[in-house]
């Protein structure tokens, strides 16, 4: 998520200072990226920096106001042009996690995919009260948790692929899905060795 264009849509609408800012993307977001105020701030000064904000004034309890400059209209509307790259998103922990848990002996597989379904079903029911509260004027948030709804759906229908494909495996290569005692690799290795051996002893 960018926060620096994040907090330039928001003063797209006008003036803003600081909590304001965050208040309102929270809002707008369904309040599922929750910022912290300090981030907020930080961002601002280097957004003033590069001038793509400048202040607009304070009010009677001193809070600074920020207003988006021409150059940092420029920058949003070219954002919101430029699609989002696969690379620019974080890597799917999940996947590297099961991933990685295939190869190791003694791991148990089929439990770590029960409990990440278990997590993305609370996960959905959670989004989906949220989004049932929303009113039809709330379309931004609504967006926001519909995606996380459809994100939540399919990490679900993954998790039960890959259950599966671990039992379809332990099945064809006579391991346990539960917690493999010896690496695969390890097997088909000492395999061709076996047979070497006793066409000597014969």
């Amino acid at each position: 998520m960018s926060v620096k264009h994040s907090l330039l849509a928001v003063l797209a609408d006008g003036e803003r200072y600081g909590y304001q800012l965050r208040a309102e993307f929270e809002e707008r977001t369904g309040a599922t990226w929750p910022l912290n105020i300090g981030q907020v701030y930080t961002t601002l000064s280097r957004l003033e920096r590069d001038g793509l904000v400048e202040p607009a004034g304070q009010d009677a309890a001193n809070h600074v106001f920020y207003r988006i400059t021409d150059a940092g209209r420029a920058e949003l509307f070219a954002w919101f042009a430029k699609p989002v790259t696969r690379a620019e998103r974080p890597r799917d922990e999940l996947a590297v996690k099961l991933a990685l848990a295939v190869t190791v002996a003694g791991v148990d597989v089929p439990a770590i995919v029960q409990a990440q379904r278990k997590h993305a079903l609370a996960a959905l029911q959670d989004y989906t009260r949220v989004k049932g509260r929303l009113g039809p004027a709330e379309l931004a948030a609504s967006l926001v948790l519909e995606s996380m709804i459809f994100q939540c759906e399919a990490e679900i229908r993954w998790l039960d692929h890959v259950e599966a494909r671990v039992l379809r495996h332990a099945r064809e290569s006579g391991t346990s899905p539960a917690k493999r005692t010896e690496n695969t690799a390890d097997r088909e290795a000492a395999e061709p060795a076996t047979a070497t051996t006793e066409g000597k002893n014969r």
